[in-house]
């Protein structure tokens, strides 16, 4: 009996990156929170396939927080931009990985 394959989904991950010779961050930042669209038949692969991703892109992950897919976020009342559902969709037709926002980490001495 052929194992019935599950469909893809598009996850909202926040992931937490410190630094790495060649991570193309701000020189004087100390780290940053990437916003990313991953696609995954579940969670756990959309986060395995992030981590991936940035590592090879001379990143260092060094936490992933999930937020659910679409439809689980807008149960929980978030607003989703047009632009937002625009990059999740892309994110899920290319099966992508994809950073839609990028803020760096200052340490404040």
């Amino acid at each position: 009996m052929a194992k019935e394959k599950k469909p893809h989904q598009v996850y909202t991950l926040l992931v937490e990156v410190g630094r790495k010779d060649g991570d193309g961050l701000p020189r004087e930042s100390t780290g940053a929170a990437l916003m990313v669209y991953a696609s995954g038949v579940d969670e756990a692969e959309a986060v395995r396939e992030t981590v991936a991703i940035l590592k090879q892109a001379d990143m260092a992950p060094l936490d992933v927080s999930g937020y659910g897919t679409l439809e689980e976020r807008l149960a929980e009342g978030h607003d989703i931009e047009d632009d937002e559902r625009a990059l999740m969709d892309r994110a899920l037709d290319e099966n992508a990985v994809i950073v839609a926002q990028m803020t760096p980490f200052y340490d404040k001495a």
